[in-house]
């Protein structure tokens, strides 16, 4: 990317974080020193002892292909700790967390967990719309139907992998989220991420206090039950620098207080165009996970200004129910009327009404592998660029060259929060 040096450029980059040396080394310690919780080794002895056996039914639930966690590190630590308790390989079950998204393939599985581990163990992706693969475990206190993957909710050991970073409707990603929407049924996660929830002003990045979805699935993971969680934090290259392990909810908030600490920058002003990625690879797969690059940049743009969302996309849209709704709805305002009212509902429903919002506020342009042509058929607002330059000559145009321009390199790793916004993510003491 290449901006002419006349104007009026300024680049937020978070800070500095050391990848941990070892993390390998950093997990097996952790396993050994949770939080709020005895040691992984003592719970599976005392499991094995209450069940009167010693090769418990273990699941461990990973993310899927469209997150950046290195299960690949993660798993060997926690799969040699269990085999040396005397759980065998073939009682072992890793379990995809798919959420709504399309199961990962095979290729996707030997990039996420390694060559050795996909040969050695059985990894099922999670079916959210399976008849015969949940279990109901009843409602939460919101009224969301807790519907669970079967192989998680009849293991003898549950175990939560994941990573935690700033999220933009959750608050922050990781936790309670392996299992809603991780490993829950359709009619749990549209419960948990209704138009009343995602349109809530307090479900936005950095917050869960006040969260109705950060504290509804909480509430749903809990119904679900995890005897362990391992979550990581990573830096902008993915490498991992924080690691917690323990109880589910107090492991997770360790690690949203790191987070809290390191991903928020404090800025003076809003800005007239907002140049922002979503992470890189496999954040930026498509354009539906590519929202999220949007909402970052909501956070720091002018009302009226331009925000460039530059994403690979190489999955092209991502889902074909959002390749619909945006093709066919021309107002966002009228749209976001639509999912509130119950009048829409579809499984890409949050994107789109986060999308829309959005909109209402800036314009926004996709640079991407995407052509031009696979643009004109979206009639929600959506405008196209070939290149980062050619969306800013373009904003210019509308807005002046002596147009503010906010460079936000890092994706999710840094959130941006401007003096006096009332954004959730600005309660928190910025950097």
């Amino acid at each position: 990317m290449t901006i002419p040096d006349d104007l009026d450029v300024t680049v937020a980059e978070p800070c500095p974080q050391e990848p941990l040396d070892d993390p390998v080394a950093a997990i097996v310690d952790a396993l050994g020193a949770p939080v709020d919780s005895p040691p992984l080794a003592e719970i599976v002895a005392a499991k094995q002892a209450s069940l009167g056996k010693t090769d418990l039914s273990t699941t461990i639930v990973i993310s899927d292909h469209t997150r950046p966690v290195p299960s690949q590190v993660i798993l060997p630590p926690i799969l040699d700790l269990l085999h040396d308790a005397g759980i065998m390989n073939e009682n072992i079950t890793i379990l995809v967390a798919t959420g709504l998204h399309r199961g990962s393939t095979p290729d996707e599985l030997e990039r996420m967990v390694g060559e050795e581990i996909l040969r050695d163990y059985a990894i099922v992706n999670h079916d959210a719309k399976s008849e015969t693969g949940l279990v109901d475990l009843g409602t939460t206190t919101d009224g969301t139907p807790v519907l669970v993957n079967k192989i998680y909710v009849d293991a003898d050991l549950k175990i939560l992998t994941g990573y935690t970073d700033p999220h933009f409707f959750a608050g922050f990603a990781g936790g309670r989220k392996a299992i809603l929407p991780g490993i829950a049924g359709e009619a749990s996660i549209r419960g948990n991420h209704s138009a009343a929830h995602i349109g809530h002003d307090q479900s936005r990045f950095g917050k869960t206090v006040g969260n109705p979805l950060h504290e509804d699935a909480l509430e749903a993971a809990k119904i679900a039950g995890a005897d362990f969680i391992v979550n990581v934090c990573l830096d902008e290259h993915h490498r991992i620098v924080k690691v917690a392990t323990g109880e589910l909810e107090a492991a997770h908030q360790v690690l949203v207080d790191y987070m809290k600490e390191t991903a928020v920058k404090e800025l003076d002003e809003y800005y007239d165009i907002v140049i922002v990625n979503n992470g890189g690879y496999p954040l930026d797969l498509n354009l539906y996970q590519a929202v999220k690059s949007m909402a970052i940049g909501e956070m720091a743009v002018k009302e009226g200004g331009t925000i460039i969302a530059a994403n690979e996309q190489i999955d092209g849209v991502g889902s074909d129910e959002f390749e619909q709704i945006i093709s066919n709805e021309s107002d966002p305002r009228a749209l976001i009327d639509k999912f509130l009212s119950g009048e829409i509902a579809i499984d890409a429903q949050w994107q789109v009404q986060i999308m829309a919002r959005v909109l209402l506020r800036a314009d926004v342009y996709v640079v991407s592998s995407m052509s031009r042509e696979s643009f004109e058929p979206f009639q929600i607002g959506l405008k196209w660029a070939s290149s980062v330059e050619e969306a800013v000559d373009i904003a210019l145009e509308k807005l002046g060259r002596d147009s503010k321009i906010l460079v936000l390199p890092a994706g999710p790793q840094l959130i941006p929060c401007v003096k006096g916004s009332d954004a959730p993510a600005c309660e928190i003491t910025p950097r």
